[in-house]
């Protein structure tokens, strides 16, 4: 290989530098020790320790990788591997060194190392200041200046990023931070300008045009306030990923991002046993029933990262199916994927999946799941809720499957509806095909943001249309979270337990729903009540205030994790809710109304109908009283 050819490899360069380095630190060493004047009888012992010196460390760094790596990214870890990587070369060095010369000066050895330490690291920071410096002078043209709100860990990361990546088109003027202790101090350079009190005045002073929020342990509150802020300083803001994003990608920059309804519920990030769940899945064929749904969709994304053997996506609906197939051979082609269309009403086509597919985890996430629909057409909940989940609990027993876990809901808490009614039960009805086989689990958990027919979407075009939002009712409350994060304690809880447990997934705090809706309206650039208008129009059939997670009956228990909880309600032997979910089946082909709300209230004593429910059961008394 030619001379030239070398020269063009970065790996031969940094060698050569620092060989020179090496040989640079011994001359200084030697100048330091005799005052610059280095007598003659020495010129041999410098000679010596030059060419040991230079041989012993340069193998010592190409063992240890520290001709590797970019300068310009060069960290403290990296600084304090050089140091040790010059201590461990001067220890092998001195023994030849004092064999080839026993008169050679000690001294020597400490000053070398503490020059060879500094001059190494130097280089580099030197290298990646200059980096830096460039840059930060190369940016692209129209940069928008703009402030950091929050300048912790994530703060300082991006700013970083910003520097580094000269794609970004940020120009920062500077950091805003609501602790007093960190006003006017300077961080990697830029001086925190005030605090959210100051945004307007100081976005104001230095002519900026945007805020990057960078407080992803920030509450729903917190946040709150800083886009009323913001709005009212008339700036645009963005918002960097969550700490759990930013530890997975180190590249925050590269993630900036409209602020979304979900940062504003101040959820901390999920911890998942990834060991765990990845052991549960690792090569199994997993069904979801549901699959084009919100949360069944979600579970095929979340379960593919996890490497099973193949996944099995079991829907009604076609489109919604179609699009998640071509979606997951897009994302993930190492995984092999199964749309496979049916009804969970369907014992035969259930049959004919789990015999050509034999899935060992089954995730049923089906359900009709609007209250107010569900309260019109009450036998078709009971018959896909409730039957439905029957035929999927028995298909599963009878294949042999390892897992089952089925997606219940916070409606099933003392239930004042038909969907709420008929999810309970599903939850009794897994419980009790738990015989000693497999293990089916319940998972309960509230409201998830953007799933289909939620109320962001509903707002959200309320908003585009020019409003008004409408709210049911100033006091109404309810749970959420975002799809992958129930998603994810999905997954986790289904290794837990031995079965025949309910799952209760934490939901942190009550959101009341015209708060959600002020947010949205604030996220859009609007005032809520003066560029939207707010409006109640009551509740609808079967509606609680408020949702809950737990009925007062239930005991609570916690698990390994501190999100999920279990709970241990009364049990329905098999024998006996097998002829409970007989009586249910005739009763709908019957289209027995009365009877079928006598009988979820037998079966689910705290079920309390609603009067849309009663108005409909009087209804034939009132109208044979008055003949």
């Amino acid at each position: 290989m030619k001379f030239g050819a070398l020269v063009g490899k970065p790996r031969f360069a940094i060698r050569l530098i620092q060989v020179i380095l090496f040989a640079s630190s011994a001359l200084i060493a030697f100048l330091l020790r005799f005052e610059f004047t280095i007598p003659h009888q020495e010129v041999r012992h410098l000679e010596t320790a030059i060419l040991v010196w230079a041989v012993v460390k340069t193998g010592v760094f190409i063992l240890a990788g520290l001709d590797r790596g970019w300068w310009r990214f060069v960290s403290v870890s990296d600084l304090s591997r050089l140091a040790a990587g010059n201590l461990v070369g001067s220890i092998l060095a001195g023994p030849l060194i004092y064999w080839s010369s026993n008169s050679f000066p000690r001294s020597i050895y400490a000053i070398d190392l503490l020059v060879c330490i500094l001059c190494t690291a130097g280089v580099r920071l030197f290298a990646r200041v200059v980096s830096e410096f460039a840059t930060a002078n190369s940016g692209p043209a129209g940069q928008k200046r703009c402030l950091i709100y929050g300048a912790g860990d994530a703060g300082v990361a991006l700013l970083r990023e910003l520097r580094l990546n000269s794609s970004l088109a940020y120009q920062v003027r500077g950091f805003l931070d609501d602790n007093p202790q960190k006003a006017g101090v300077r961080i990697q350079g830029m001086r925190v300008l005030g605090n959210g009190e100051a945004l307007e005045r100081t976005a104001r002073s230095q002519n900026v045009e945007l805020i990057l929020i960078a407080m992803p342990s920030a509450s729903g509150a917190q946040m709150t306030r800083v886009l009323e802020r913001c709005n009212a300083a008339r700036l645009a803001y963005k918002t960097v990923p969550s700490m759990a994003e930013v530890i997975q990608d180190s590249d925050p920059g590269r993630h900036i991002r409209e602020v979304a309804v979900e940062d504003l519920l101040g959820r901390s990030a999920v911890r998942l046993d990834q060991h765990r769940i990845s052991r549960k899945l690792d090569e199994r064929v997993v069904l979801v029933t549901g699959a084009g749904g919100s949360i069944g969709s979600e579970l095929c994304r979340q379960i593919a990262r996890f490497h099973p053997a193949a996944i099995v996506g079991y829907e009604l609906a076609e489109t919604p199916l179609f699009h998640l197939q071509q979606e997951m051979e897009r994302i993930f082609p190492g995984v092999a994927f199964h749309p496979e269309i049916g009804s969970i009403q369907n014992p035969h086509r259930l049959a004919e999946v789990f015999g050509e597919h034999r899935p060992a985890i089954v995730y049923h996430a089906a359900a009709y799941k609007h209250v107010p629909m569900m309260e019109s057409n009450v036998f078709e909940a009971v018959e896909n809720n409730i039957l439905g989940t029957m035929h999927v609990a028995m298909a599963a027993a009878i294949h042999g499957v390892e897992d089952f876990v089925m997606i219940s809901s916070d409606k099933a808490v003392r239930p004042t509806n038909i969907m709420g009614a008929t999810k309970r039960l599903a939850e009794l009805v897994v419980r009790s095909v738990q015989n000693g086989g497999g293990k089916f689990v319940s998972v309960r958990f509230g409201n998830v943001l953007g799933s289909n027919g939620s109320v962001v979407p509903i707002f959200k075009d309320q908003i585009a249309r020019g409003g008004p939002v409408t709210v049911t009712h100033s006091e109404m409350r309810r749970y959420f979270m975002i799809i992958p994060e129930a998603c994810q304690l999905v997954l986790q809880a289904s290794t837990m337990g031995k079965g025949g447990e309910i799952f209760v997934l934490d939901m942190g705090d009550l959101v009341r729903i015209v708060d959600l809706a002020r947010n949205l309206i604030l996220l859009s650039g609007l005032r809520p009540d003066l560029d939207i208008r707010i409006e109640f129009i009551g509740t609808r059939p079967g509606e609680k205030l408020c949702e809950e997670l737990s009925a007062v009956e239930e005991d609570t228990l916690p698990t390994c994790h501190e999100k999920i909880k279990t709970y241990a309600g009364s049990i329905i032997p098999w024998p006996a809710m097998e002829v409970y979910l007989s009586r249910i089946q005739s009763l709908c082909a019957a289209r027995q109304l009365n009877e079928l709300v006598f009988t979820l209230k037998e079966i689910i004593p705290e079920y309390n109908p609603s009067t849309e429910i009663l108005r409909r059961l009087l209804r034939p008394i009132a109208i044979g009283a008055s003949r």
